[in-house]
Order: C-alpha cells, then structure tokens, then sequence
C-alpha cells in the first residue's frame, strides 16, 4: 500500500494500525469514535451476561435490550474516562499525547471488540438463551454447542488483537516503547476497573438496588 493513499480507518486498523492512528491524531472526535465505543459497551453487556448466566433466567429479546440501552451509554463513558487514565499514566511515563488522540486509539483499537458483538448477536438469534450461560444444557444440540464454543473462541481471539492493537496506538501516539505502553495499558485496565467497582458501590450504597435493574430478570 503506498503511504500517500487515504486511509480507511475501519480496515486498516487491522494490520496497519500506527499509520492509522497517526492519520488520525490531528483529527477531532468525531460521531464515528462514539459509535465504536458504544457498540463496544454493547458487547462488553453481552459478554458480562453470559458470565452471569443470564440466559437462564432471562430471554434473548430481555439480554439484548438491556445491552443496548445501558451498554452503548457504559461504552461512550467509559471511553472519556479511560482516554483521561491513559492520558496522566503516559505524561508520568514520559509520553505525550492528547486526549483527543487517546479517544481515538480506544474507539478505533476496539474494532474487534464491534465485529465480536457482530458475532454476540448472530449467535443469540441462531442459539436463544444458550448463548448466554456458561455450560450449555444437556438437550442442547451438538451443532449449537459447536457454534457456541466457536464463536466465545473467536471473541477471545478477537479480545487479544483488540489489546495489541491499543497497546500499539498507545505507544505510537505517546512516543513510548511498545513494552512500555502494554505497562501503561495494564495500569490503566486497572485503574478504571477499581474505578468503576467504586462507582457501583457508591449507587448500590445511595439507591439499593438499583445495580439490579441492570441485569435482565424474569
């Protein structure tokens, strides 16, 4: 691919994601970075359902609803929130970068995570309910265990990549070596995870309950 022809983020992000995001540095967040950060929020739902098993409890349409609603909204703060962690590891680390250019190495870096919801909703309209709980029942059909187990593979596969490719933007972006940035990203996963368990304390603690409504219920 020369370098003088225009980038197409969504698919070079891939394989070529440093040029990708250099492209993008100088660029203001746009509608596409919210987008790609709802939709991962989405499938971040999707994944925490069936950890939880909530297709024993609840129905496909229930999951899906509850996903979309609070998972889009989850997904572009958290985006916000991570790109200003990200943004203060870095400047200790000794790299520089906006916020603005951390948003876009989160959102853009997190095109994997958008084809696994792709793969989360495929799956949920051919397998029901037996998408979202961690063993499937006995009278399940070997050709839906077959599906399931490939499509939790491939969105663990694409999980990894969705880390490298952050990893990678992250160094590109904060002039830092790669070994370097996977520390910063690390620390910041971190971070924003204490973050967001505080966070659900301190509603549970001001309106008990509440965290329950989030969870799809028969």
């Amino acid at each position: 691919m020369s370098t003088t022809e225009p980038i197409r983020p969504l698919k070079d992000v891939w394989l070529r994601p440093r040029r990708v995001f250099r492209e993008l540095a100088a660029r203001p967040v746009g509608i596409a970075d919210y987008l790609l950060a709802a939709a991962q929020g989405i499938g971040n739902f999707l994944a925490l359902s069936r950890a939880q098993g909530a297709g024993a409890r609840s129905s496909v349409a229930e999951i899906l609803a509850n996903s979309f609603a609070y998972g889009a909204i989850a997904g572009v703060a958290g985006l916000f929130l991570m790109a200003v962690v990200y943004g203060r590891l870095a400047a200790r680390a000794g790299g520089k970068s906006t916020t603005t250019q951390v948003i876009h190495v989160l959102a853009y870096g997190g095109v994997p995570m958008v084809a696994s919801l792709a793969l989360w909703v495929l799956t949920a309209l051919l397998a029901g309910e037996a998408t979202f709980v961690e063993t499937p029942r006995p009278d399940v059909e070997g050709f839906l265990v077959l599906l399931l187990h490939l499509q939790f593979t491939a969105y663990v596969l694409l999980l990894i990549w969705s880390v490298v490719l952050q990893v990678m933007g992250l160094s590109e972006i904060q002039g830092l070596a790669t070994r370097k940035s996977f520390g910063v990203w690390v620390l910041g996963q971190l971070i924003g995870f204490l973050a967001s368990l505080f966070l659900a304390l301190l509603i549970e603690t001001l309106f008990p309950g509440a965290l329950l409504h989030l969870l799809p219920r028969n």
